[in-house]
This record gives C-alpha cells, sequence and structure tokens, in this order.
C-alpha cells in the first residue's frame, strides 16, 4: 500500500501543560520536536490554554465574557508556534497551519488544504495544525454546521483536534496516525489500567470497523470536563483506520518513536495486525 505521508500526529491541551507549574511542559515539547521531521504532520492543541496561562502571569488576572477563549486563542498560538519553531531541528521549515470545519466539508478547499500539506513535505518543511480558534465564532459555527447537516450530508466538526488529525490522515493518507493523550490508551474497565486494550483488528476494513463500534461500549468518561473522551477518540480514527492508516493512541510521556516500534504501551489499531 503507497501513503503520501508517514506519520500524522496529534497532542491535546492536557498532555501539553505542566498543571503543578501552569506552564507549558518544555521538556515534552521538545522531546516531540525534537523527533519531528518532513513527513511528519503535528497536529497540536493548546493555544486556548497557553494563552490563558501566559495572560494570568502577565496581568494577575483571567479574562471573563464570550470572547475569552478567542482573545486566549490568538495570545496562545504565537508562544506554541514559538516553542515548536524552538526545539524542531532548524534545518527543517516550521509552517503554522490553521484550520476550521469548512476545510474539511468542502472539496475545493480540502485539496487545497492537501497540496499545501503535500508541498510542506516536498519542501522539507514541518506542518504544525491547529483548529483556528482565534477566528471561529461558536455560534457561527454551529449555524454552519447545521445548514451542512441538512443536506443530509456527513459533516465533519473538527472542533476537537483528535477528529481535525484523523481527517488530515484521511486526506494524505498517512501510514501512522498518533493519538497522544493522558493514558495509555483504550481499557476495557477505565478505572483498572490492567485491562489495557493492545490490539484491535480486523482482517478486512468492515471486520476493523464492527471491531472499534465494540471497542467503543466500554469508553466512559473523559479526561477533562468539555473533553469527548476515548469513545470520541474511536470514533474519529475510524475512517483513517479503515483506510489502511494504523491508529495509536498512547501516553504522551512517551516517544513517538517508542510508540510506533512496540516499546511503549499503547492501543493500536489497525487491518490485519498480529502484534
Amino acid at each position: 500500500m503507497t501513503f503520501d505521508y508517514e506519520l500524522v500526529g496529534k497532542i491535546g491541551s492536557m498532555a501539553l501543560i505542566d498543571r503543578e507549574d501552569g506552564i507549558i511542559d518544555y521538556t515534552r515539547v521538545a522531546r516531540i520536536s525534537r523527533e519531528l521531521r518532513p513527513g511528519y504532520i503535528w497536529v497540536s492543541s493548546g493555544a486556548t490554554e497557553i494563552g490563558r496561562l501566559d495572560f494570568l502571569q502577565r496581568t494577575g488576572k483571567e479574562l471573563t465574557g464570550e470572547h475569552a477563549k478567542t482573545d486566549y486563542a490568538a495570545q496562545g498560538q504565537a508562544i506554541l508556534m514559538q516553542t515548536y519553531r524552538q526545539f524542531i531541528d532548524p534545518a527543517y521549515s516550521v509552517r503554522q497551519v490553521l484550520v476550521e470545519h469548512h476545510h474539511f466539508n468542502d472539496e475545493q478547499k480540502s485539496e487545497h488544504l492537501k497540496g499545501l500539506l503535500l508541498r510542506c513535505r516536498e519542501q522539507s518543511a514541518i506542518p504544525i495544525v491547529n483548529y483556528n480558534d482565534a477566528v471561529s465564532s461558536e455560534e457561527n459555527r454551529r449555524m454552519e454546521i447545521l445548514a451542512l447537516s441538512d443536506g443530509h450530508r456527513r459533516v465533519f466538526e473538527c472542533v476537537d483536534n483528535d477528529e481535525t488529525a484523523s481527517r488530515i490522515a484521511c486526506l494524505v493518507h498517512a501510514k501512522n496516525l498518533v493519538i497522544f493523550t493522558s493514558v495509555d490508551g483504550i481499557y476495557f474497565d477505565p478505572d483498572d489500567r490492567a485491562t489495557l486494550v493492545k490490539r484491535i483488528s480486523g482482517k478486512d476494513a468492515y471486520e476493523l470497523v464492527n471491531a472499534i463500534e465494540e471497542y467503543k461500549k466500554c469508553c466512559v468518561g473523559a479526561s477533562r470536563a468539555g473533553a469527548n473522551g476515548a469513545r470520541a477518540k474511536l470514533e474519529y480514527v475510524k475512517d483513517a483506520a479503515a483506510q489502511g492508516t494504523t491508529v495509536y493512541i498512547a501516553n504522551a510521556k512517551y516517544t513517538l518513536s517508542a510508540v510506533l516500534s512496540g516499546d511503549a504501551p499503547c492501543t493500536k489499531i489497525g487491518i490485519g495486525l498480529t502484534k
């Protein structure tokens, strides 16, 4: 099977922030950044929370009102990109790519985005992708999503970067999709870490999708208020896995190389997996 990209990876806000000190976990970002290279696309949450923490540290107070998330995201994006640029190999270019739902629901915009990402690979550049919260009005977005749904078509919202990463993996036909989170993967019993699901597989796409649906029944809860949790992750990665992408849901405390080599515990999802 031919793939256009080697890897699409994603890290969530909870895994990117040092909660004890209220700052970016620079050690984690540095470790991840040093593994990124052309042929990798990195989807990074965290701009809104990083912007909030930065504003709080500079002013001693937090923003209030309906536009606080927008303002925090605009402030945090600059810091997030500066941090990745600091640690990524200086031989490689770094390009910020901010997306919204319409980039995945409009064929022309999807093709434009795909072209940009493919050029990054050819030009030794690493795309750092995030949802464009700074200019996205939640009310307008909901109206647009509703309008698209009225056409009885499948609609991608992509506010959750797990979905964004999965849609990008489908768009560029990635060999691997790594979803970094704050736990080691999917569990039969979320309260029992001994019940980690190490592999979800099927002999073909149809059988794999059915297996994913069965494991979704085990998933309850989320790592933080407002997060969609393990059930949503499995739903989001379903299309990518069905097209032949191997999916890893893993703890962000491990390196990418350890996850891909099987040296780190994780949940691995794909067609015809034997180990």
